[in-house]
């Protein structure tokens, strides 16, 4: 997934690493930042963006985010895996 501003420098839905290439090739959209990777476009277009839903499902190891359209549409997913280990690691550093 690649981010979207257009020319007045406002966040516009992402869109796919194909797209973004294509517009690259063909000198519409220039690279804004690396990271995160952001494409700026260089030709003018409306500023329609849509609603989208967050959700967070917080567990004991894992945190699961979600962004969803009206429609149901996922946009984005992913799961973050938490550290259990840093308790043990600051322990053994006391010891020595």
């Amino acid at each position: 997934m690649v981010y979207v501003i257009n020319q007045e420098k406002q966040p516009l839905m992402p869109c796919h690493n194909v797209i973004a290439r294509l517009l690259l090739k063909q000198g519409k959209a220039k690279v804004k930042s690396k990271t995160p990777f952001t494409i700026q476009l260089l030709y003018n277009t409306s500023s329609y963006i849509q609603d989208i839903t967050l959700g967070m499902d917080t567990g004991s190891s894992k945190v699961g985010v979600a962004a969803v359209t009206e429609k149901s549409k996922v946009v984005y997913v992913s799961e973050i895996t938490l550290r259990n280990d840093i308790s043990e690691k600051l322990t053994r550093r006391g010891k020595y």
